[in-house]
């Protein structure tokens, strides 16, 4: 995998977990915590839980496709994704719109109050 693919894993991951972690398992939690937050080797994981780096690297891969199946299910990081890049959107075109000045900071307002939900 190449070093570009792997961070754009590990940040998927770290969203994931930002959003599901309550749902995992304590195993699951900790282990893609050390290997993904953290960046410990499989085999500081091992040392550490006193298994397998093969044990470590099958743990860490169900946690993945538990989160996976998390996101096609309850869609949330996606949902997150969209209203980002909308807020976004929103937010150049009251720059771009020409509202006189309080109509422009009103709807700015309003799209941080929005914004600050996440």
């Amino acid at each position: 995998m190449s070093q570009g693919n792997r961070l754009e894993k590990t940040t998927r991951i770290n969203l994931l977990f930002a959003f599901y972690e309550p749902l995992l398992t304590d195993k699951q939690q900790t282990f893609l915590k050390y290997y993904f937050h953290d960046d410990f080797s499989l085999g500081e994981i091992a040392a550490e839980f006193d298994i397998s780096r093969q044990a470590v690297y099958e743990h860490i891969k169900r946690a993945e496709v538990v989160l996976e199946n998390y996101e096609d299910k309850l869609g949330l990081l996606g949902k997150h994704e969209t209203r980002v890049r909308v807020l976004d959107e929103l937010k150049g075109f009251t720059a771009e719109a020409g509202l006189a000045q309080p109509d422009q900071e009103r709807l700015m307002r309003l799209i941080n109050q929005l914004r600050s939900l996440e």
